[in-house]
């Protein structure tokens, strides 16, 4: 039930139907100029673009962490536009043993990057080949068994490896440290997810929309663009049917009830999960396991998917003794009596 909520930063099957998927990368920014939000990072990768082009070699190697959904994927597209090289993609879990990460290096010219999702997933026997790929770019490789064994040595053209991670604390520290530029991709601002919103209504053909509706969208996307496109694909269909195509406030809050989605943002599993602390432990502190019981939730759902939002607005707090509701959260839940 989890992955399917439209408030999950994941990606999911339904954002790609009906065509969806030339829309996806049609409104991919291709540029580091047409990527908004993520101020920082934008001004750290532009001098890092513009001092390796400058010096016609690949950019250093980029960690980027963060919550999904915020432009990990996208950024690695904007580093291959800018370096006029290609991006391979690929992800931890689909490399299960050496040979398929030495084929993709195999293949890839000077400048191209290399993009790993979920890099932390890479299994261990992967990951050791990647180590002298990224410093000396050559990779080693055994032949035969045995007495027979012969270790070969393939140099590498120069290439940028692009991490991406959701949990950078499980990343090896060998790893870790063989990334020159790190970075952490922060939630967005809504004056951020607004500019996002304009970008896409342009190309999807939006024209009737008003400035509250647009903020109303972007006030309830969690700060996560992936959520504000999803968010806006149901309310055009909604004011398409019920609002003549007129997109408003009312359209926002009439569709956007529909799934279950509040003013904050919150849907119903988050809803659920306060009032089952607030009710059942009268506010906490509480342990997960205790919590998922009560909701016949999966803990790891809980944590993954429902408690960072929570963390993200101060309604929630981890504590040692476990799980505790703020004052913020009380007084949401006493303005909102069940």
């Amino acid at each position: 039930m989890a992955k399917e909520r439209i408030v999950s930063a994941e990606s999911q099957a339904g954002d790609l139907s009906h065509g969806e998927m030339d829309l996806q990368r049609t409104l991919r920014p291709t540029m580091l100029d047409d990527f908004t939000g993520q101020p920082r990072l934008r001004d750290r990768l532009r001098i890092a673009l513009t001092a390796a082009l400058e010096r016609n070699e690949p950019m250093e190697h980029l960690l980027l962490h963060g919550p999904p959904g915020l432009g990990k994927t996208t950024l690695a597209h904007v580093v291959a536009s800018e370096m006029g090289s290609r991006a391979y993609v690929t992800s931890g879990p689909a490399m299960t043993k050496g040979s398929d990460l030495v084929g993709t290096l195999t293949r890839m010219q000077a400048g191209d990057i290399l993009f790993i999702d979920e890099i932390h997933r890479l299994p261990a026997a992967v990951e050791e080949y990647i180590y002298p790929a990224m410093e000396d770019f050559k990779i080693d490789f055994t032949l035969d068994s045995g007495m027979h064994a012969k270790v070969v040595t393939y140099h590498l053209k120069p290439f940028t490896l692009i991490g991406a991670t959701t949990r950078a604390g499980l990343l090896s520290s060998a790893l870790r440290s063989r990334f020159g530029l790190s970075h952490r991709l922060d939630y967005y601002e809504t004056e951020a997810l607004e500019s996002i919103l304009v970008r896409a209504m342009n190309f999807m053909g939006i024209e009737s929309i008003t400035p509250d509706a647009k903020v109303r969208i972007a006030e309830r996307s969690r700060g996560t663009p992936r959520i504000c496109l999803r968010l806006l694909r149901r309310v055009r269909d909604f004011a398409q049917v019920q609002n003549d195509g007129r997109i408003d406030a009312d359209a926002v809050t009439g569709a956007l009830a529909l799934e279950g989605v509040d003013e904050m943002g919150l849907d119903t599993l988050d809803r659920a999960y306060m009032q089952t602390v607030m009710k059942v432990y009268d506010g906490g502190p509480v342990g997960l396991e205790a919590i998922a019981a009560t909701m016949g939730e999966d803990a790891t759902t809980l944590e993954d998917l429902v408690e960072p939002y929570l963390l993200q607005i101060g309604h929630l707090a981890r504590t040692r003794q476990g799980r505790q509701l703020t004052g913020a959260a009380r007084d949401w839940l006493e303005a909102r009596p069940i």
